[in-house]
């Protein structure tokens, strides 16, 4: 390992043992990274240098941006962090916004100047945000004033983080007006090594205890060489538009880090439902565009009010892509959308397939860079057409911060990714669920057990469980099976009390779209929920009402 730039050395500390890495592959040519690398030098420095600055870089309804305007407020905020902020190299830095310009910004700030950009969904509340700045030892947020309620909650609660930066509040002491000052349009790269932590992603596990996964400034790259390069193929005149949030990996991935590696331009959309993702991409002309089959089955309905005919690319990730969504829009705009499966922990995709190799129903082969395989319950790999664990390794994966399901993903040196899959005889891999508790409802990703944690502080309930459903919309649909204490009746006022309290408490996309009041719930002779048997009876019901 190359000699660290940081200065604050905790995320190094708090790395996996080496021995509990997954064997990293670095089979491409274009892989090989030197030993010390700034991600933000070759993703946006490197283009003023040859002579691209004037470029279109980021477009928004409020703003555009080129690439030497990006590059000079990247630099004010960096020499905010450093000269006014103190940040040191190797401290956390939370991140709070929708996707616009100043978040990218911000995002690469924090990395230039050597930190490590920990950012956030908006959507999520005061207690959901306390627990990434506790795990991470955060010491200073730069967030979005418009998203200040729940960041003020979550400061006072949280001892770690002493300064807290708005920007768009039109204060004195507010991010805009440190930036503006004589001297801070230039900064220089902090000399940081490419297995130097420039990113943590957060992202909820089968307990509902989020994990941090740990990501160097060669992974960003090698995210954009081996997906973006071989799959992809984007070019410099293309123009990037989608839906997922940037403190996604997926939404970083798409609307960030491969635009910007080939010279091309994004769109950033603060409001990004299927309706106004249409109209984005005709009023911006869009030709690449990235979000979940949700999106894609909704802008069906509306697509012919719209002039999309510039686009050419389409992305699908976050839940598997049913194959009659996958008919539909190919049928509707003779597009072939692109499925891809990948994970926080492995920062995006790794298993999907160019528009010429696309098997439809099939998530794809594996990324060049990258390979795969489906094992049993030892580790060995099964027949071709059996059902087994997904394993993947490859210039990528997971690293966790301090935490012990680190030896639960890695396995034998492979990225086990808690998904189930089958593999024909021609090497395509076909989803078939997760193996896990987590339930991914429209591209989210949602923890049963964080729901039936936030449904039990609500004093008409006595016990819950929550499970995912199949749905032909939305994928899974969030379900919980409530029982409810005595004096308190299951009908459709309280249905609606108990969903609304959720979404008071916890991210609002988490919360039960079916409750079903339930007398008992299934458990193991020790009182263990069985989940399982839940999401058996809520899937039979499902097929049967489906089938009527």
């Amino acid at each position: 390992m190359a000699a660290s730039a940081h200065i604050d050395t905790f995320t190094r500390d708090n790395l996996p043992p080496r021995a509990e890495w997954p064997d990293f592959q670095f089979t491409l040519p274009e892989l090989h990274y030197p030993e010390r690398l700034n991600c933000v030098t070759e993703l946006l420095d490197g283009w003023i240098g040859r002579g691209h600055g004037d470029a279109p870089c980021l477009v928004s309804p409020t703003e555009t941006l080129t690439y030497g305007q990006l590059a000079e407020r990247v630099n004010r905020i960096a020499n905010v962090l450093v000269r006014d902020l103190g940040l040191v190299p190797g401290n956390r830095v939370l991140l709070r916004a929708p996707n616009n310009p100043m978040m990218v910004a911000a995002y690469f700030a924090v990395m230039k100047a050597g930190g490590v950009a920990v950012a956030t969904m908006p959507l999520l509340r005061s207690k959901e945000l306390c627990y990434p700045i506790a795990k991470a030892k955060i010491a200073l947020a730069l967030c979005d004033a418009r998203l200040s309620e729940e960041m003020d909650k979550a400061r006072a609660q949280s001892p770690d983080l002493q300064r807290l930066v708005y920007w768009g509040s039109g204060v004195a002491d507010g991010l805009e007006a440190m930036m503006d000052q004589p001297g801070y349009q230039r900064f220089t790269a902090c000399d940081t090594a490419g297995e130097d932590v420039c990113l943590i992603g957060f992202t909820s596990g089968t307990t509902g205890e989020p994990k941090g996964t740990m990501h160097f400034h060669r992974d960003i790259l090698a995210t954009c060489d081996s997906y973006g390069h071989h799959v992809l193929r984007a070019q410099g005149s293309d123009r990037f538009i989608g839906s997922p949030p940037l403190a996604f990996t997926f939404g970083l991935g798409g609307l960030v880090l491969f635009p910007l590696r080939v010279g091309a331009s994004s769109i950033m959309l603060e409001k990004a439902a299927p309706e106004d993702l249409l109209a984005a991409m005709a009023q911006f002309h869009a030709t690449i565009c990235f979000t979940a089959p949700t999106a894609y089955r909704a802008m069906l309905a509306k697509i012919n009010g719209h002039d999309i005919s510039l686009l050419r690319k389409c992305v699908s990730a976050g839940e598997a892509l049913p194959k009659a969504t996958f008919d539909a829009w190919q049928a509707a705009t003779g597009i072939k959308i692109m499925d891809g499966i990948g994970a926080t922990e492995m920062l995006h995709i790794f298993i999907g397939s160019p528009e010429e190799a696309i098997r439809p129903g099939a998530t794809g082969k594996p990324v060049p860079g990258y390979e795969a395989r489906v094992i049993d319950d030892e580790g060995r790999d099964v027949a071709p057409g059996t059902v087994g664990r997904l394993a993947v390794r490859g210039p990528t994966g997971c690293r966790y911060l301090a935490d012990p399901r680190q030896r639960k993903y890695v396995q034998g040196g492979w990225n086990v990714t808690g998904d189930t899959y089958v593999m024909d005889v021609d090497g395509y891999f076909w989803y078939q669920a997760r193996s896990d508790d987590m339930i991914i409802s429209a591209g989210y990703n949602i923890a049963g057990p964080e729901v039936e944690s936030a449904l039990l502080l609500h004093p008409a309930v006595a016990e819950c469980g929550v499970v995912g459903v199949a749905d032909e919309e939305r994928g899974q649909v969030v379900t919980a099976y409530v029982v409810l204490r005595p004096g308190h009746s299951g009908d459709a006022a309280m249905t609606k009390q108990l969903q609304d309290y959720v979404k008071a408490s916890i991210a609002p996309y988490k919360y039960p779209r079916a409750i079903e009041f339930v007398s008992e719930l299934p458990k193991t002779q020790t009182g263990k929920l069985q989940r399982f048997e839940l999401r058996r009876v809520a899937n039979e019901k499902s097929s049967h009402k489906l089938a009527s």
